[in-house]
């Protein structure tokens, strides 16, 4: 098997729509950027503990309600709980609706799949992100 390198990565232009994907999976999601980026990050990882979750998010804006508001949403899941005795933690990972939310995101980059139009546009905001996101969907190259 052949290895990767950065210019397989620029030929695949896997990061030319990368924003306005990031936007448009927020937008769908009611999640913030820091959130969904820092989700990328521990589904990267795999199985997690809280302190990974910390190591984590010191790139991103501090939010000391991001973590229980993830568990709340059901974006993290607790893979195995602490026992006090021989568990001294809680293992978590990311739950299925978010790797969902990142397949998509992966497949729209490689332009196996279509962004969907958003239903709601009242905010401004929404119409440029549509407009966006309908030339994401007219370029057949990235």
């Amino acid at each position: 098997m052949r290895k990767l390198t950065s210019k397989d990565l620029k030929e695949l232009n896997l990061l030319k729509h990368y924003r306005i994907i990031r936007k448009w999976a927020c937008r769908i999601c009611n999640i913030k950027d820091a959130d969904l980026e820092l989700l990328i990050y521990l589904d990267s990882i795999g199985y997690f503990t809280k302190d990974d979750f910390k190591k984590g998010t010191y790139s991103y804006s501090w939010d000391n309600r991001r973590w229980n508001r993830l568990l709340k949403e059901g974006w993290i899941l607790v893979w195995r709980e602490r026992n006090r005795t021989t568990q001294k933690y809680n293992i978590y990972k990311v739950s299925f609706k978010c790797k969902q939310l990142i397949s998509r995101m992966y497949r729209i980059m490689l332009g196996e799949e279509d962004i969907p139009d958003l239903s709601n546009k009242e905010r401004y905001s929404d119409k440029v992100l549509m407009s966006s996101i309908t030339n994401v969907n007219k370029d057949k190259t990235r």
